[in-house]
Parts: C-alpha cells; sequence; structure tokens
C-alpha cells in the first residue's frame, strides 16, 4: 500500500495539510496519516474534522496558540531526580497555558465527537504553571527573585564585583605608560577579572596571566591584589549555581509529579493540532465528508471531485461527476497526452486514501465511495537498471502482484495499461487482467490508448469506458470527463501542430488500418454531436430563462388588471349606491309632502296628492333606473355569449342551474327541477364558460369569454303578475321583492287579479316568513282591493 499512496502522492498533499498546523509535533502527526482499517473510524475522523471547521467558519474561530515541543523534557521526566533545564520547563508551563486555553471550548464540542474527547483529556495547573513563569525572567534564565537564598547571593556578587572593577582600574591607571595599553579596560578571562598590559610589563604588573592577544604583545593579567577578591566572588558564583540547581529540581519535582498529565494532555494537544490542519485545509478545499460504502451491492457517485494540489494551484482544477453502478467494475479512460489522464487517476486514488486516513477531500455534497481495504498503483515509469527490468517488465512485474493479491474490497489504478510493448500482445494482456480484475477487485481504473481497449466497454465485462474531453479545435485539453465514450489520442494532429513534416504524416495516416480509421471517424463523429448537444442545451437553457422571464412578467401584469379590474367594480357600486340613496331621498321628500297635504286637505285633495306623489316617486325610480342602466353601460361589457334552446343555463334570479327549453321572441322558458319558467332572455347566461357561438335568436347578446354576473337592480314600486301561471310566479315575484329591498323602498305593490285566487295564495305562499317584510296586506279599494297584495319592508 505505500507503494500505491507514494505514486498517487499522498505524502505531497499530507505535507500541504500539515504546513497549516502550528507546532511541529502537529506536523508529524499529520505526516503520519494512513488509510484506517475500519469505516467506522474514518467516518468518526472526518465529522470531527468537519465539526472543527464549521467551528473555525462560525466567527468565533479555533485559535491554536504555538504548542512547544516536549518530547525532550518528557523522556528526562521519566529520569528519577534528573531536573529540567530552564527551556524545558518553560515549554511544560507554555503546554498547560494552551491546554487551559482550549478547554474553554468545551461547551461548544458535540460531546461525543472526537474534538471533545481529545478536550476532555488536556491538563492544566494554574499554581505551578504561575510558578514557573515566576521562576524564570524574560530571556529565559532564573530570575533573582526564585528564592529569597539566590537574591542575597547575587546582590552579594553585584557588589564584590563593582568593587573589584573599580580597583582594578585605578590599578591599571597607576601603572607606568610604557606597560599600560591605550584605552584598555578591566576584562574577564577565563572567570577570572584581569587588566591588559604589554608583555614587557609583565613583572611590573604582577599577579596571574590567563590569556594573551593574537599578536601575543598584550597579556591579560589577574593582578595580585585581585586574588584574594576574585576568590570571594568565585564562592558566591558557586553558591550561586548551587541554589540555582536546588530551585530547579524543587521546579521539576514538581513537574515530575504531573508527568502522567503533562503527557496526556500534551498528546491531546498534538492531535487537536493535527484536526485543526486538516479543518482549515478543508476549508480551502470547499470540501465535505462523502459517505462509505463497504459491500459491492452499492455503487459509485462523485460530485465535484477536484485534485487537491490543483486546487492549491492558481490555475485551480476542472471539478468532475462520476456514476458507477454496482456491477460496473472496471473504469478505461482514453484520450490525447497531456489531457489529464494521469491526473484524473490519481484524483480517484487520493480521494479515497484521503477519506480513509481522516482528510476532508475536495468532494461536493451527496458523494459516496467504497472504503477500500488496500490501495494498488502502477503510474509512472518503473524500470530499474538495478533489478535489470524494462518498463515493460517492471509493469508486467506489478501486474502479476496485484493479479495475485488483489481482493474484492481493493482499488486497482493502472496508467497506460498494455503500453511499452508490441500494441498487439500488450493489448491482449491488458484486455485479459481488466477481464480478471473485474470479477476479483472492488474497482480498477486504467487509462489507455489502445484502440482494443477501447473496445472492452462495449463488451459484457463490467467495463465502462470514459474520456477526458480533448478541445480538437484548440488542440488544448478541458479536463472535463465524459462517460461511455471512449476518447481520440489525436497523436498526429498533435504532431502536424508539432512541426512534423507533412509526407510523413500522410504516411502515417496511409499506414493506419482500416479499423482505426473507422473508430477514430466514429469517435470524431461523436464528439461533434456532442459539441452540437452542448451548444443546443445551452440555447435551450437562455430559451427557457427568458420564458420565464416573460411568465414572471405576464404573471405581473395580471395581478395588476385583476387589482384594477377589482378596484373598478369598487367604484362602481359605489356610484350604484349613491344613485338608490339619491332615488330614496326624493322618495322621501315626495311621502312627506303628501303626509302634509293629507292633514290640511280635503279628500278630493288627498287623492290628487297621492297621485302626484305617485308619480313623482316613479319618475324618480325612472331616472334611478336610466342612471344604473348608463351606468352598467359604461362599465366593461359584462361578457356573455348567445344561448340556444337545450342550453344548460343560470337564471340572475337563482343560483340553481337551468336548461332553456324554448325561445319566445325576447323570453325564455327554463326548466328549474320540476318548474317550468318564463323568464327575459337577458337575464340568462351559460350555466358554464364554453366556446362562444353565434345566435340568430333576437334580444341574444353575442360575445367571447367567461361569463362575469353583475347586479341588475330593477327597482320598481309594483310588479304585475297577471296572466302568468302559479308555476312562473316565483320567477317575476323574488327578483322584485330583492330589488325593493336593495333599492330601500318602503312597500311593494303585487298585482295578481282577483281571478280565482290561485296567485293571491301563491304569492302569500311566497312571501310567509320573509323577515325582510313588516307587514303583508291586501289591497285598500284605492289600491286594487284583493287583486292587490301590499308588502311593507322594515
Amino acid at each position: 500500500m505505500d507503494h500505491a499512496l507514494r505514486v498517487i502522492e499522498f505524502d505531497r498533499v499530507l505535507a500541504a495539510v500539515g504546513e497549516r498546523a502550528v507546532s511541529e509535533a502537529g506536523r508529524a502527526a499529520v505526516h503520519g496519516l494512513r488509510p484506517l482499517a475500519d469505516a467506522a473510524s474514518a467516518v468518526r475522523s472526518l465529522a470531527a474534522v468537519h465539526e472543527l471547521r464549521e467551528l473555525i467558519e462560525s466567527g468565533d474561530g479555533f485559535v491554536l496558540d504555538t504548542i512547544a515541543p516536549l518530547d525532550g523534557a518528557l523522556r528526562r521526566l521519566a529520569i528519577e531526580d534528573a531536573a529540567l533545564e530552564p527551556p524545558q520547563l518553560l515549554a511544560s508551563a507554555q503546554v498547560m497555558a494552551v491546554a487551559r486555553a482550549v478547554r474553554r471550548l468545551d461547551a461548544r464540542l458535540d460531546p461525543d465527537g472526537l474534538p471533545a474527547e481529545h478536550v476532555s483529556r488536556l491538563w492544566g495547573e494554574p499554581a505551578l504553571e504561575k510558578r514557573i513563569a515566576r521562576t524564570f525572567d524574560t530571556t529565559g534564565a532564573v530570575a533573582d527573585g526564585a528564592s529569597p537564598e539566590l537574591g542575597r547571593i547575587r546582590r552579594a556578587l553585584a557588589t564584590r564585583r563593582g568593587r573589584l572593577v573599580d580597583e582594578l582600574t585605578r590599578y591599571a591607571r597607576e601603572l607606568p605608560e610604557r606597560v599600560r595599553v591605550p584605552d584598555a579596560s578591566v576584562t574577564v578571562r577565563n572567570g577570572r577579572y584581569c587588566i591588559p598590559v604589554r608583555r614587557e610589563g609583565k613583572g611590573i604588573a604582577g599577579g596571574l596571566v590567563h590569556d594573551a592577544s593574537a599578536s601575543r604583545r598584550t597579556l591579560f593579567v589577574e593582578p595580585s591584589r585581585a586574588i584574594e577578591a576574585m576568590n570571594e566572588i568565585r564562592e558566591l558564583e558557586l553558591r550561586e549555581a548551587r541554589e540555582v540547581d536546588r530551585i530547579l529540581r524543587d521546579l521539576s519535582s514538581a513537574v515530575r509529579a504531573r508527568s502522567s498529565e503533562l503527557a496526556v494532555s500534551y498528546t491531546a494537544l498534538v492531535a487537536l493540532d493535527s484536526l485543526r490542519a486538516r479543518a482549515l485545509f478543508a476549508g480551502e478545499m470547499d470540501a465535505s465528508p462523502p459517505a462509505f460504502s463497504e459491500g459491492a451491492s452499492e455503487g459509485i457517485r462523485i460530485r465535484g471531485a477536484r485534485h487537491p494540489l490543483l486546487v492549491l494551484d492558481a490555475g485551480g482544477a476542472v471539478p468532475f461527476d462520476l456514476d458507477l453502478s454496482a456491477g460496473e467494475r472496471v473504469l478505461l479512460v482514453s484520450g490525447p497526452n497531456a489531457g489529464g489522464k494521469t491526473v484524473f487517476l490519481k484524483t480517484l486514488g487520493l480521494l479515497s486514501a484521503l477519506s480513509q486516513s481522516g482528510i476532508l477531500p475536495p468532494l461536493g455534497d451527496g458523494s459516496r465511495i467504497p472504503f477500500f481495504r488496500r490501495f494498488f498503483a502502477v503510474i509512472g515509469d518503473e524500470q530499474s537498471i538495478e533489478a535489470s527490468l524494462s518498463t515493460f517488465g517492471a509493469q508486467a512485474r506489478n501486474l502479476a502482484e496485484i493479479l495475485h493479491e488483489a481482493g474484492d474490497r481493493d482499488i486497482v489504478l493502472f496508467d497506460e495499461i498494455g503500453s511499452a510493448t508490441d500494441p498487439a500482445e500488450g493489448g491482449a494482456l491488458a484486455a485479459a487482467a481488466l477481464r480478471r480484475l473485474a470479477r476479483q477487485a472492488r474497482l480498477t481504473v486504467a487509462t489507455t490508448h489502445l484502440g482494443d481497449l477501447k473496445r472492452l466497454g462495449d463488451e459484457k465485462a463490467a467495463a465502462v469506458n470514459a474520456s477526458l474531453e480533448f478541445d480538437g479545435t484548440r488542440l488544448e485539453p478541458t479536463y472535463r470527463l465524459v462517460r461511455d465514450r471512449p476518447g481520440r489520442s489525436y497523436a498526429l494532429v498533435i504532431a502536424a501542430r508539432l512541426g512534423v513534416p507533412e509526407d510523413v504524416l500522410a504516411d502515417a495516416r496511409d499506414r493506419l488500418g482500416p479499423e482505426h480509421v473507422s473508430l477514430d471517424t466514429l469517435l470524431a463523429r461523436l464528439e461533434t454531436e456532442r459539441s452540437e448537444v452542448e451548444d443546443l442545451r445551452t440555447q435551450l437553457e437562455r430559451r427557457a430563462g427568458e420564458t420565464a422571464d416573460r411568465e414572471r412578467d405576464l404573471a405581473s401584469r395580471e395581478t395588476a388588471l385583476a387589482d384594477s379590474e377589482r378596484a373598478a367594480a369598487r367604484r362602481r357600486e359605489a356610484e350604484r349606491l349613491a344613485v338608490l340613496r339619491e332615488a330614496r331621498k326624493q322618495v322621501e321628500a315626495a311621502i312627506s309632502r303628501l303626509e302634509s297635504e293629507f292633514d290640511t286637505g280635503d279628500e278630493a285633495r288627498r287623492r290628487e296628492a297621492k297621485r302626484a306623489a305617485r308619480g313623482k316617486v316613479e319618475r324618480a325610480l325612472r331616472t334611478s333606473s336610466r342612471a344604473l342602466r348608463a351606468l352598467g353601460e359604461s362599465a366593461p361589457p359584462s361578457v356573455a355569449r348567445a344561448v340556444r334552446v337545450g342550453d344548460a343555463v343560470r337564471w340572475n334570479a337563482s343560483d340553481r342551474p337551468a336548461r332553456l327549453v324554448e325561445i319566445r321572441q325576447d323570453r325564455g322558458v327554463i326548466e328549474v327541477g320540476e318548474l317550468r319558467l318564463t323568464v327575459p332572455l337577458r337575464d340568462l347566461t351559460p350555466h358554464s364558460a364554453a366556446e362562444p357561438r353565434s345566435s340568430g335568436q333576437a334580444g341574444v347578446l353575442e360575445a367571447a369569454g367567461p361569463v362575469q354576473r353583475q347586479p341588475d337592480f330593477k327597482v320598481a314600486t309594483e310588479v304585475d303578475l297577471r296572466g302568468l301561471r302559479v308555476d312562473e310566479v316565483e320567477g317575476m315575484l323574488n327578483p322584485a321583492v330583492d330589488a325593493a329591498v336593495v333599492g330601500d323602498l318602503p312597500w311593494l305593490k303585487i298585482i295578481h287579479g282577483k281571478g280565482t285566487g290561485a296567485l293571491r295564495e301563491r304569492v302569500g305562499q311566497l312571501l310567509a316568513g320573509d323577515p325582510r317584510i313588516r307587514i303583508l296586506r291586501a289591497g285598500e279599494s284605492n289600491e286594487g282591493g284583493t287583486g292587490v297584495t301590499v308588502v311593507e319592508f322594515e
């Protein structure tokens, strides 16, 4: 497996991921990642990376400070009584501080997730952390205040050193000029304070020589008078070293007592550093966790796959999609050189290897890939001079190993299978091997230029052809994956572009067999047709967009028109009500005048006043009726169509459906249930909006479109029912009563004649119990007597 991971450049991707870690240990942890043994562990690891990615991108972020290396300190702590060096103690404190900061994330993590598990293992002891911090100064040395004794020793050292320097400076000035070194000062040699003198003045200066200049002309001498003082300083320095060593041992003992917690915490921080590096990488890749299929019954679905190193490159990567059913176990990829076949091969291997190693691969949502047990790959020239293997020999050796070892949970990647030897024999060997692998391995992906292998996808061998698209016009690869179609090699076309003489190219074309020419011609035609289909699809998508825009515009216009029509209808209703109110005012005025005449005049004058009032009321009602008709005509005409005998119709005075059985000039006979009524034709409309048709019957409007019923107020103070049959009374009476109520009339006179009394009886039946009627009475002698029924409304 390591060989396969190496040739698909798995380690290069790990190095790119590791660059995002904050510690060397974190980078090493990333570099050590390998495909996990089971899908459950890989899924948990991917979920952890995805969780940290969302946390980082949430705005609050997941900032991880630098983690100091602690391996050396942990090894030294394992040695009993060994003291840690100051940098190691400081590194321990720094790890404690980072652990304390990261533990604050605990409340924001999934308690069952891997990050929460690592965070729960973090340890820190603020008191110990502060003690270490107080022990050292900003340079990393033990501070004067680390202990009272150390402070006293260092103050005494500073005093004695100052005195000795002053004494030696005075002594150097007192020496003869021929002995002194110009601008010389007290210096330290081998830990002792000395003054520089000329060589010839050694005897005059006296004392011990500790060093000499490069020219040997100057000697560094510790005068005799300084030896005793220097011995005292040396003794203080030894006491300082013993106190520093004691302080370091005490601190080391305190850390050693918690070394196991410190080691666990450090390991958890390194693991979190590795997860965070992978999360940052996933964010840059816009990666999504795939689903794993462990059995052979599920197919492969890849969406938006890209090579991770190309994504990081400024040029980017062209994403590809791939669907393979459970029975499709061999994918043959063909196409021209430099068309992206090898990159595609490596990408497929990397997607699986990275996913199984806990690294989110650059895949789109909804991807499902197998969980492979092992990876096999043969990519590139693996010839070996030492092993006396040619390129084909190396390929054959690797092929033999794969055929012996690959199983039904393994993936095999083979670049240019069957190449580097005779095309006929290499193609036959490759075809036989791929048929074997179709039965043996979970997935085999091979690239090829061999024409015979391109036909393998047409056989019943679980093989699928695919190609990396190549623009034959510009002679440039597009890197788009096209399934179920082998690719052309474009060898002669590319050779022509690179300057190969035409006579050589013509000879090469003549030497191509008819089968190759036929296949190449077919592929070229397929490429052309596919390009045309793509153009048509683009045009259809553009037109679909334009159509959608038009539909939205029409819908908007229809909505505006409907709103306008509703507003117009409200205005018309308001105008109708205004006309009716005006008519009522005139009626009330006439009644008031009539009552005043009744109070003062005689019977003759009363009768005259009644006739005058009635005439005025009738004129007002006729004026209102004409105004209402004018309003109706000024409004948009109601859309009705002609009615004919046998049509299903609706009568404006009733919601019940009816059928027109006869037309009598401007009146129609309709059947409503078991009743027959004679009504005006203008009050009839089709029961449903049907196709318009013409009619020669007088009084029937011809128009087209859906029916819009409008209120039709025919306000009158009397209705004449004489000449109607009993079953026709309802059709005339109900509209008259409704119109009188809507017109706000105080009364309605119903003329039915005396006759047999059947019409009068029917009128009484119809109006009995109507809550709108206050009084229902027979007419007085001056109103027509029993031949009239008078209705007075509430």
